[in-house]
């Protein structure tokens, strides 16, 4: 079910044409040239296995609120204004002599707090591409497979990672238009597609911020989970729009992401009240809508998210509330969990401030499956969806 699609806010606003695009807004603007590789380096596992490396991420990012991270996180974010990602170019990639390494690259990427972890995994793809030493399509589509299956293994747990490599190779390595050109032609029209549809990448939660704001009316109560970059975007630009609305934060344990969130609403004079994660069924009443993210969107149409997210749709689904999910269209993953042991384990550390007696099992997975029927709308920079259509366009993603 489309309620208005990207391409109308586009051709309105910006006049820019996007009939391809919306397919393929996958990739991202590649780096500057770096030195010319020789071998492509082993990729460095995860050091610490009990915890996912996703999860370490997050809390290196996300879990420690104090004024110097968020005085780097908005350094970060102001340094890299929309559609212009020159800036940041610059001091990438692999120092001068180095050889060329897709996980350096991409742990370089990830490193800035406002880009998703897909996107520098198709940054760092898009990198391969450019230092790539081959001299026929298919060594090039070889040496991509195995950038991508080292980037998949370094974290195994994170779906948005693994799902950005494959919609990355697959639009790589399935262009029949390459055929009809000589290599050095075939690879120049890479990187001029890679950028192209990076720009548009780059400006997702844009979009999916512009179609949810019609959602978010006057006077309304939204309750969010944990930090979301996109539901933060969504917010923010109500917010900019002139909206009065206020917000419930969920404290998010045990890594309180939540409490980034509200300090980041707070800064918008959105007025935001801050609750424990067992608060939620006792608040629910006074709730107009539930916003949330996504690490990742399966096949059924539901998602895969912060650990708690399940709880809070079944709540709000008892009391008639609605169910918003905000996700990018790289998070689409070809995965269809029936229940909630179907997933790979995504364990994260959990501190309760007293020392806990060896014979107490803790439950460390950081994550939650939460079924379509308990979901209203996803807002994706494809448009906006009921949760029946996602398979439909997961197949035309990977077509």
């Amino acid at each position: 079910m489309w309620w208005r699609s990207p391409s109308f806010i586009l051709d309105n606003r910006q006049q820019q044409p996007n009939d391809t695009a919306r397919r393929d807004a996958l990739s991202i603007p590649l780096s500057s040239p770096l030195p010319p590789s020789t071998t492509m380096a082993d990729p460095n596992p995860n050091p610490n296995h009990k915890i996912s490396a996703y999860y370490q991420t997050r809390a290196a990012h996300h879990g420690v609120v104090s004024s110097d991270w968020l005085a780097q996180a908005q350094a970060a974010v102001g340094h890299l204004p929309e559609g212009d990602d020159d800036a940041s170019n610059n001091d990438q990639g692999a120092p001068s002599g180095k050889p060329f390494s897709v996980i350096d690259e991409f742990n370089n990427w990830r490193k800035q707090p406002d880009l998703a972890e897909a996107v520098a995994a198709i940054r760092a793809l898009a990198a391969v591409i450019r230092n790539s030493q081959a001299t026929t399509m298919m060594e090039l589509e070889i040496e991509l497979k195995k950038a991508s299956d080292s980037l998949k293994s370094w974290d195994t747990t994170s779906i948005s990672l693994t799902a950005g490599c494959d919609l990355f190779m697959r639009y790589v390595t399935r262009t029949s238009a390459l055929e009809y050109e000589d290599f050095n032609s075939a690879k120049t029209r890479l990187i001029e597609r890679a950028e192209k549809f990076g720009e548009i990448s780059y400006k997702a939660r844009k979009i999916i911020a512009m179609l949810s704001q019609d959602f978010i009316f006057d006077g309304c109560t939204i309750l969010v989970h944990g930090f979301s970059r996109v539901v933060l975007e969504v917010l923010k630009t109500a917010a900019q729009s002139k909206k009065l609305f206020r917000v419930f934060c969920t404290e998010g344990r045990p890594d309180r992401t939540g409490l980034r969130l509200s300090n980041e609403l707070a800064k918008l004079d959105v007025p935001v009240k801050l609750l424990i994660d067992s608060a939620v069924a006792y608040s629910m009443d006074e709730v107009d809508m539930v916003f949330v993210g996504a690490d990742g969107v399966v096949e059924s149409g539901g998602i895969i998210n912060m650990m708690g997210t399940y709880q809070i749709a079944l709540v709000a689904h008892s009391m008639n509330k609605p169910v918003y999910v905000a996700a990018e269209s790289y998070k689409f993953a070809r995965l269809y969990p029936l229940d909630q042991k179907d997933m790979g384990p995504a364990l994260r550390p959990i501190e309760f401030g007293v020392p806990i007696p060896s014979k107490v099992e803790v439950e460390t997975s950081a994550r939650d499956y939460t079924p379509p029927q308990y979901l209203t709308l996803l807002f994706t920079d494809l448009g906006v969806l009921t949760p029946s259509v996602v398979s439909d366009e997961l197949i035309q993603l990977y077509l």
